[in-house]
């Protein structure tokens, strides 16, 4: 498998795991620190999950073959 899939997968799983962990706890003053923790760390998984996600799009952009240049300028 080529670098630019195997980066973009797991970066698609961060930003599922992230919203996940973000919108299943709800937002509440009175909210156990450990919860507001794990939500704040749903935040943190789902931006770097864009991260990983951008940068396995453009691993797989620049492993493109490039097709050949056709110099034929006979009119």
């Amino acid at each position: 498998m080529k670098a630019g899939p195997a980066v973009t997968i797991p970066g698609i799983i961060m930003i599922i795991c992230g919203l996940v962990l973000f919108y299943s706890i709800q937002s509440d003053p009175n909210l156990d620190q450990l919860l507001r923790l794990v939500k704040h760390g749903g935040t943190f998984v789902g931006l770097m999950g864009i991260g990983v996600m951008i940068a396995g799009i453009l691993l797989y952009l620049m492993e493109r073959e490039q097709p050949p240049i056709q110099e034929d300028f006979d009119v």
